[in-house]
C-alpha cells in the first residue's frame, strides 16, 4: 500500500507531505483547488512525461517521493527529481534507475484510473487486457510475448540473409571470373620488380655486354704484354726485394698486393657478367607480355603491387565460399523459425483457451456488478474473433457487448452505453482487474463521472467493499461516495503572507468533515438542511 507522499516545488504545491492509512481514502476539494495538480505530481512520479512548466520555483528542483509498504512489512521508496535545466532523474531506494524502470515498478504497486479513462472501453486492446488481468494471464502473456519477439527477430534475420544470398549469387559468376583470372596469372610476390629489371637489361643487352668487356680489357687487355694486373704484380715483386733494406716497402707490398687481388676479382666478375648477358629478342617479347598482363591486373583492381593482387585473390576465394556458408546458416534459421513458430502457436492456443474459460465467469461477475448499480436488466457479453494472424498478444480480438435495457439486444459497448453507464461499467471492470492482478493500491480520479443519487451511493458501496481487499483512493465530487471513506483528505488553496497561492492537503474529521460533505451537497452556501443531510450520510462513521 501507499504509506506516504511528499511533493515539493510542483505547480502550486510548495511543500506537501501526507501519510495514508489502509482502506478507503476519499480526496475532495473545490473545483480548482488542486486535485488535478496532485494527480499530475503522482503521474510524474510513476514515469509520466517531465514538463518544465510544472516547476514552481525555477531555481529549485521539483521532487515527488512516495513510500510503499510491501508484503512482510518491507518498504520501498520511489522518487522522481525534475531539474530546472530539464534533466529528470529517477530513484528506487536512493538507487538511480531509468524512468521506464520506475514506471514498470509502479505499475505493480498502484493502478491509476485517470479522468476520461472510460474512453478506453472503446479500445479492443484495453478490453483484452482487462480479460487477461481477470484470467491471471500475466506470466503466460510474457512467455508468449518473448516467443513472439524472438520469432520476429528470427524472421527478420532470415529475410535479411535471404536477400544477402540472392545478391551474392547474382555476383557469383563475376567473382568466379575474377578469381579464375588471378589464379591463371600465377602471381608471385616480387615478380613485377624482377621482370622490370630483366626487361631493362634485355632492352640494353648489346650496350651492357660491350661496356662490361671494355672494362675487363682496361684491367687486363687481351694480347697485350702490359696490363694493370701485370704492373701491380711487378710492383709487388720490387717491394718484396726492397723490404730487407727498407722496412716500409713491406707495408706497401701488402697494400699493392691487396689491390691486385681485388682488381683481379673485379676483372673476373666483370668478364663473367659480360659473358652472361644474352641478346634474346624472344625473351624480351615474353617478359613484355608478362608485364603487360600484370599491369592490366593492377589497373583493373586499382592496386599497385603484386602482394595486393594476391590479397584480393584470397578475398575472392573467401567470398566464393561465403554463399554456401550462408545457405547453411539460412537453413539453420529456418529450423529455428519452425520450432519458435510451434512454441508461439502452442502459447497462443493456451492463451485463447484460458481467455474463453475465464470469459464465462468474467461475464457473470460483470453482469451481477453492473446490475447492482441500478441497471437491473443489464446484459454483458464477450465475443471472440480470430485475427487469422498473430500479434503481440496472441490471435484473439475481443469485443464487449452491452445492453442496459430490457428486450434490447446487446451491441458493442462503445456504441451503446451512455457516459454514466460507462463510468459504472469501468468501475466494475477495474474491480475485477484489481482482483486478478492482486494490486495493493488503486486511485480512482472521478470514476463517478455522469452519475449521481442512489447510483453514486451504490458505487461508493462497491468502492468501500473493494477497499477491504486493497487500499482505495477516490477523488470525487459526490457526497454519496465521499461519506463512505474511512479517511477523508481535503485539497485546498491558501494564500501565504507574501500573497502567493499554494495548494495543500489535510485530513478532516468530525465537524469539519460534516461541513465538507454539506458543501458538496449544497455548494458554496451551506444550509441547515445540507448540514443535517451530511450528518445522515456520515451516520455512525462521523468521527
Amino acid at each position: 500500500m501507499l504509506k506516504s507522499l511528499a511533493v515539493s516545488n510542483y505547480a502550486l504545491i510548495e511543500n506537501l507531505e501526507i501519510d495514508f492509512p489502509e482502506g478507503f481514502i476519499i480526496i475532495t476539494g473545490e473545483t480548482g483547488a488542486g486535485k488535478s495538480i496532485l494527480m499530475g505530481a503522482i503521474t510524474l512520479l510513476f514515469g509520466g512525461r517531465a514538463d518544465l512548466s510544472v516547476i514552481k520555483n525555477k531555481e529549485k528542483n521539483c521532487v515527488v517521493e512516495a513510500l510503499f509498504e510491501l508484503e512482510a512489512g518491507k518498504e520501498i521508496t520511489l522518487r522522481r527529481v525534475l531539474s530546472p535545466n530539464g534533466k529528470s532523474r529517477s530513484f528506487v531506494d536512493d538507487e538511480p534507475v531509468s524512468a521506464a524502470t520506475l514506471k514498470e515498478l509502479s505499475e505493480n504497486l498502484i493502478d491509476i484510473h485517470a479522468q476520461h479513462q472510460h474512453l478506453l472501453l472503446a479500445d479492443s486492446g484495453f478490453q483484452l487486457s482487462v480479460l487477461d488481468s481477470f484470467a491471471g494471464n500475466s506470466e503466460l502473456l510474457q512467455r508468449y510475448a518473448n516467443e513472439y519477439e524472438l520469432l520476429s527477430e528470427l524472421t527478420s534475420s532470415y529475410n535479411s540473409l535471404s536477400s544477402k544470398i540472392a545478391k551474392e549469387e547474382s555476383e557469383s559468376d563475376y567473382i568466379k571470373f575474377q578469381l579464375s583470372q588471378l589464379k591463371e596469372a600465377k602471381l608471385k610476390s616480387g615478380e613485377l620488380e624482377e621482370l622490370e629489371e630483366e626487361l631493362r637489361i634485355l632492352s640494353n643487352a648489346e650496350a651492357i655486354k660491350s661496356s662490361l668487356f671494355a672494362i675487363s680489357n682496361l684491367i687486363s687487355p687481351e694480347g697485350m704484354e702490359v696490363s694493370l694486373l701485370g704492373n701491380l704484380k711487378e710492383a709487388v715483386s720490387i717491394c718484396s726485394k726492397l723490404s730487407s733494406e727498407y722496412k716500409a716497402a713491406g707495408l706497401l707490398q701488402e697494400r699493392i698486393d691487396s689491390c691486385r687481388v681485388e682488381l683481379k676479382d673485379i676483372e673476373q666478375e666483370v668478364r663473367t657478367s659480360a659473358e652472361s648477358i644474352n641478346i634474346n629478342p624472344q625473351r624480351v617479347t615474353l617478359v613484355e607480355d608478362r608485364l603487360s598482363l600484370l599491369y592490366t591486373l593492377l589497373k583493373k583492381h586499382h592496386v599497385e603491387t603484386i602482394d595486393e593482387l594476391i590479397e584480393i585473390m584470397s578475398g575472392l576465394e573467401e567470398r566464393s565460399g561465403v554463399t554456401t556458408e550462408h545457405r547453411v546458416e539460412l537453413d539453420k534459421l529456418g529450423e529455428e523459425i519452425k520450432i519458435c513458430t510451434a512454441r508461439r502457436e502452442t502459447l497462443a492456443l493456451e492463451l485463447h483457451k484460458k481467455r474463453v474459460e475465464a470469459s464465462e465467469s468474467f461475464t457473470d461477475k460483470m453482469t451481477i456488478s453492473v446490475k447492482e448499480l441500478e441497471m437491473p436488466h443489464a446484459i454483458f457479453r464477450i465475443e471472440f474473433t480470430d485475427l487469422q494472424q498473430h500479434n503481440s498478444t496472441g490471435r484473439d480480438d475481443v469485443t464487449y457487448f452491452f445492453s442496459a435495457n430490457k428486450n434490447i439486444a446487446p451491441r458493442e459497448l462503445s456504441k451503446i452505453a451512455s457516459g454514466g453507464e460507462l463510468s459504472r461499467i469501468m468501475l466494475c471492470l477495474k474491480a475485477l482487474m484489481a482482483t486478478g492482478k492482486g494490486m495493493p493500491s488503486m486511485i480512482f480520479d472521478e470514476i463517478d463521472s455522469g452519475v449521481s443519487g442512489s447510483i453514486a451511493d451504490k458505487m461508493g458501496n462497491l468502492l468501500a467493499e473493494l477497499s477491504k481487499k486493497m487500499q482505495i483512493f477516490a477523488i470525487t465530487h459526490l457526497p454519496q461516495i465521499a461519506c463512505k471513506g474511512n479517511c477523508h483528505l481535503l485539497v485546498f488553496k491558501e494564500i501565504d503572507n507574501g500573497g502567493t497561492t499554494r495548494t495543500n492537503i489535510k485530513e478532516i474529521r468530525g465537524e469539519e468533515r460534516v461541513l465538507e460533505i454539506a458543501r458538496m451537497l449544497s455548494g458554496a452556501v451551506l444550509t441547515d438542511a445540507s448540514v443535517a443531510n451530511a450528518r445522515v450520510l456520515l451516520g455512525k462513521d462521523l468521527t
